[in-house]
């Protein structure tokens, strides 16, 4: 039961963590599928669908990428520095 504990409380602690790839390729998931969905409905047919998850993916990567936090750490004078995560 003690391990189960710790794992999951490391899991919960990493959980938190998000890289700028985990928020590229959210976005573009994201994305990709309401650009669908959209495409989907506004068309009605398979080829604005695909139209529509192709530039919602893109369009979603880019924001997710640009919207990402940079990692800073804190040097031993106190300076920031940017490190990737």
């Amino acid at each position: 039961m003690r391990k189960l504990l710790l794992v999951s409380a490391a899991a919960l602690a990493l959980a938190g963590c998000q890289t700028a790839q985990d928020r590229t390729v959210g976005g573009a998931l994201i994305g990709g599928t309401g650009g669908a969905l959209v495409g989907a409905a506004a068309t009605g047919t398979a080829g604005g669908a695909l139209v529509g998850g192709l530039v919602g993916g893109v369009a979603g990567a880019a924001i997710g990428n640009a919207t990402a936090e940079p990692c800073y750490i804190r040097n031993r004078y106190g300076e920031l520095r940017r490190v990737r995560c």
